[in-house]
């Protein structure tokens, strides 16, 4: 096996990795976590009901970790395309960049305040924190995603034009692209799967 293909398994395994560390901190004792709980202490509160304290702290520790590991994987596949496309190329390692500097901070800033609600005992005003922490620090999430997007369009020009060696219709094997097709399904971590996919996908061709 390759260099290349032993970095790619890494990060398909970083990928599952972090996979699991959004299920931790999605799926709760009393069922799936939505976004529009944090605007109801009572809905909030009832669903973090007896979730443990080390849930949030695993999720934060090994998403790091995994996210490292994704890292290389992005940065080897940024730099195999140099040679095919500088401008390509360019866009993806601006992406990486993006990706795991924000990226990283973002994976932390999820896993705090679930964290913080459940240690200040779920009341109204440690929803109101949490609420306040999430909204003041979601530039993460935001850039993170526009990292994704931006390396996931770079990725898709360069295969679906030819430029690269991989046969076209590899292009489906994009983070970004299978995101998109994964997200209706509102599986937790669905981002992660689509990368472990892209990633299996491109051992066999590289």
């Amino acid at each position: 096996m390759t260099s290349i293909k032993w970095i790619f398994l890494v990060a398909l395994f970083g990928h599952l990795l972090c996979g699991v560390c959004d299920c931790l901190i999605t799926y709760l004792p009393n069922g799936r976590f939505k976004f529009d709980y944090m605007k109801d202490n009572q809905k909030l509160s009832t669903i973090f009901n007896g979730m443990p304290l080390r849930s949030s702290i695993l999720s934060m520790l090994l998403g790091c970790l995994a996210m490292c590991m994704m890292f290389f994987g992005y940065l080897a596949l940024a730099l195999w395309m140099r040679p095919i496309s500088a401008i390509h190329a360019n866009w993806m390692l601006l992406a990486v960049g993006l990706i795991f500097t924000f990226g990283i901070a973002h994976h932390i800033l999820c896993g705090v305040p679930e964290w913080l609600y459940v240690r200040l005992g779920r009341t109204e005003e440690a929803r109101q924190v949490i609420t306040e922490l999430f909204q003041k620090t979601s530039v993460t999430m935001f850039v993170c995603y526009a990292g994704f997007l931006i390396f996931g369009i770079a990725f898709f020009a360069a295969v679906v034009s030819g430029l690269t060696p991989l046969p076209r219709w590899a292009c489906v094997f994009n983070t970004t692209l299978l995101m998109f097709v994964l997200m209706p399904t509102r599986i937790g971590g669905s981002g992660n799967w689509a990368g472990a996919i892209m990633f299996l996908g491109l051992l066999f061709f590289m």
